[in-house]
């Protein structure tokens, strides 16, 4: 999911394209999904992030998706709606610059077979200790935040579970600058501990 305007992080560049120590988000987000066991990658891309769309279009194995950038939901249902497109459906947001392959495989394994749907999340407590910003709760549960990681099952079946991750790779969506600084020192943090 990456066709948003991304004005909360006040940026020259498209969010998607926005560098977290060196290297556009989506690319990492891309990464990620390739080195996992996802099948086919398809980037849903709008007239908001006109060279998103292009960078997404030269990266071998990306199919773009368009819509019409109005909301990650109206997105979504737009992506959903196209027949090449068949459930489970896992959406990752482009803004997740830390996520690794072994979370998406985790969120997989998690969903198995089944025909539900899943909403990934992270406590509160985890973005405030990190000193992330917050900008949605799940209702009722407003101890939780969305992740921007979601299986979409079959539309036949309205089960949709929550798992809740205690992970700082699924916590760190750059929405704000001070985002993206929190994350870039995550990942030097990273390559420095040799992980």
């Amino acid at each position: 999911m990456c066709g948003g305007t991304g004005t909360r992080l006040e940026s020259t560049h498209e969010k998607p394209l926005y560098p977290i120590d060196g290297t556009a988000m989506i690319d990492r987000v891309v990464t990620a999904l390739r080195e996992s066991g996802i099948e086919t990658i398809y980037a849903a891309v709008s007239t908001n992030a006109p060279s998103t769309r292009s960078h997404l279009e030269r990266a071998a194995g990306v199919m773009t998706i368009e819509t019409s950038g109005d909301g990650y939901v109206p997105d979504l249902m737009a992506a959903l709606e196209r027949d090449d497109l068949s459930s489970p459906v896992l959406t990752v947001a482009a803004d997740l610059p830390l996520l690794e392959a072994s979370c998406i495989d985790r969120v997989l394994a998690a969903h198995g077979s089944g025909d539900g749907s899943r909403t990934v999340c992270v406590p509160a407590a985890l973005k405030q200790r990190l000193g992330v910003s917050i900008d949605a709760r799940l209702e009722p549960d407003d101890h939780l935040v969305p992740t921007g990681v979601n299986v979409v099952g079959d539309a036949d079946d309205s089960t949709t579970m929550t798992d809740v991750y205690y992970d700082i790779r699924f916590a760190v969506n750059v929405n704000r600058l001070e985002d993206a600084g929190i994350a870039a020192r995550r990942l030097r943090d990273r390559r420095t501990a040799g992980g």
